[in-house]
């Protein structure tokens, strides 16, 4: 028997060392006639899961003008229990990209619905084919997705295609070993998409000597728009180990930092000697969690919000410390327009710490 659309498992969110259970509680025990599996049922359905687990209805209807009972009643006169599965699905996608979340998606046999829009409607201030020019071909890999070398001034470059476990303590500690003389580092993050959030607090715990409060989360308490917790600090304390990195770094970020790099860079922005420079992140900051419609399609969405030091939501992005764009004439003459002017940047501070 498939589990109540609606029933939940608690939510065990990693803040700092602890582990804080957070259950829905307001879930009944018995769920699984509410809603039939048909067309009209599983309209309703996946209407009334966003409505009660979507954490950011009142964000996205001040900023986007979203309102969630008018969207349920365009999208509703669209739903016959004479369409297609391949149209109810097209419609029920529609109606979730309305909210312009990167962390919504729909998952059936016939596509995984998706809105990218918070990376397509932006410049894109990346280029991978002048990125790896950078790299050269000495570069080391410190791991599955990262890569580094020293620049010929003395600066080192790191990028992080991804948060998915692609390196150990080990490997970060060789790293850093090699590049003890360097001047500065740059880590170049832009357009890496996310994984896992233990990972991007991993690496951005060896650029500090301190516990830091980076941001906040709350969750869910209650079926309605504003029920929540209170809000919970979001921390990173200093790597084990002797090796940490206390020189100047220029985080290089872009619209296509999305979910885990956008609280990545949340993080480090949070840090002394840490500098954000290109453009404003992807966002992405609320915690994804799915649910499953009585036809065995699954809902993904944001079930609780994320927000920086200071509660600011971050879930429309980080803003950097310099705002930057690719400049073309550079593009063209094969130079990296973000690289160059963090290597300006950590070289001034030398002249003028």
């Amino acid at each position: 028997m498939r589990k109540s659309l609606l029933n939940r498992v608690c939510v065990l969110a990693v803040l700092s060392a602890a582990l804080i259970p957070v259950s829905c509680s307001w879930n009944e025990e018995n769920r699984d006639n509410e809603f039939a599996n048909t067309t009209k049922g599983n309209f309703m359905a996946l209407w009334t899961i966003m409505d009660e687990h979507y954490c950011y209805f009142d964000l996205k209807k001040e900023k986007l003008g979203v309102d969630w009972n008018e969207v349920k009643e365009r999208y509703s006169v669209s739903i016959s229990d004479k369409m297609t599965p391949r149209a109810q699905f097209e419609v029920l996608c529609k109606m979730l990209g309305e909210l312009r979340d990167g962390h919504v998606n729909l998952y059936s046999i016939y596509d995984v619905g998706r809105n990218w829009s918070w990376k397509t409607d932006y410049r894109t201030n990346f280029s991978k084919d002048l990125r790896d020019k950078y790299l050269g071909n000495d570069y080391v890999i410190c791991g599955s997705g990262y890569y580094y070398r020293i620049l010929d001034d003395n600066i080192g470059y790191l990028v992080v295609e991804g948060f998915d476990g692609g390196t150990t303590s080990g490997r970060l500690d060789a790293m850093f070993n090699s590049m003890a003389l360097c001047n500065g580092l740059i880590i170049d993050i832009r357009d890496n998409g996310g994984g896992n959030q233990s990972d991007g607090e991993f690496l951005a715990s060896h650029f500090t000597e301190r516990k830091v409060t980076w941001g906040y989360s709350r969750y869910k308490s209650g079926p309605g728009h504003n029920d929540f917790s209170k809000l919970y600090a979001n921390t990173i304390s200093p790597a084990s180990g002797d090796v940490r990195w206390i020189k100047p770094v220029v985080l290089l970020v872009n619209r296509g930092c999305y979910s885990t790099a956008n609280d990545f860079a949340a993080t480090m922005k949070a840090l002394d000697n840490v500098t954000l420079l290109g453009d404003t992140t992807g966002g992405g900051g609320g915690l994804p969690m799915t649910s499953e419609l009585p036809n065995g399609w699954v809902v993904r969405y944001s079930s609780a919000p994320t927000f920086d030091a200071d509660t600011c939501h971050i879930e429309f992005g980080v803003a950097p410390d310099i705002r930057l764009d690719m400049d073309d004439a550079d593009v063209l003459n094969g130079v990296d327009t973000y690289i160059e002017a963090a290597r300006d940047f950590i070289n001034a501070r030398i002249v003028n710490p």
